[in-house]
């Protein structure tokens, strides 16, 4: 018997297709502000041992800062931070001095983020369009597990200002989405969802992102998709 659309996901399930019904527990305006709260500083664990990001710092964005190793990033879409809080710290160990500037329409987001205070990192509750319109720009923009949660129009927007914020390279990561990666996140956000949308959450993301050949496709001119590891895909423009 097939699991209703919309409980909580488990094996065997359709992936050969991109869920774009299915929508995220914590997209939910009037979700529970605590359960979001632990979502966001949970997420933050996960992302540190599952995002590979540590990788693409080294491989995709320290190429593009500039050679006096001083530089500035934006992240789009930066829910609570981890994601900024990690780049500079990165920095910090390779001999880099960078602002990092993250920014999130949501205010939730933006209040979790700012909960806990950086050195060399700023948090606005802002879009990318409202950047484009001020006229600002970064080495480097990047964004986490954004790319998923768009339609074909956001999406467009979305790439479009990351365009004109970029000075160097834009780099958006997202999941790659396979049977693999979603046995795996089953089993391992066990260990970490208590009391938080971590796995429901989590699950439906990987039903909602790209295969690479998909990421391909959905991509503008002059942007690139390439697989990563673990079970990721990025897409990437340089200027």
């Amino acid at each position: 018997m097939s699991r209703p659309r919309g409980a909580e996901p488990g094996l065997p399930i359709d992936l050969s297709t991109r869920d774009l019904v299915l929508r995220e527990l914590m997209d939910d305006p009037d979700c529970d502000p605590r359960a979001l709260e632990r979502t966001f500083r949970r997420f933050a664990v996960v992302n540190a041992l599952v995002s590979g990001w540590r990788a693409a710092w080294r491989t995709h964005v320290v190429p593009a800062l500039p050679a006096h190793g001083r530089g500035r990033v934006l992240d789009l879409g930066c829910g609570g931070g981890d994601l900024a809080r990690a780049l500079v710290k990165w920095a910090d160990g390779d001999g880099f001095d960078i602002e990092v500037v993250g920014v999130d329409p949501d205010p939730r987001a933006i209040a979790a983020a700012n909960r806990a205070t950086t050195r060399g990192v700023t948090f606005r509750e802002q879009s990318s369009g409202a950047l484009v319109a001020a006229g600002e720009q970064f080495d480097v923009v990047v964004s986490n597990h954004v790319l998923h949660h768009l339609d074909d129009d956001e999406r467009a927007g979305f790439l479009a200002d990351s365009e004109h914020l970029a000075a160097k390279r834009s780099l958006h990561s997202d999941i790659r989405r396979s049977p693999a990666a979603y046995r795996a996140y089953a089993l391992g956000s066990t260990l970490v969802a208590a009391g938080t949308f971590v796995r429901v959450d989590g699950l439906r993301s990987i039903r909602r992102s790209f295969t690479l050949p998909e990421l391909h496709a959905a991509l503008p001119k002059g942007w690139r998709a390439e697989a990563a590891a673990p079970h990721r895909v990025l897409a990437i423009r340089d200027v």
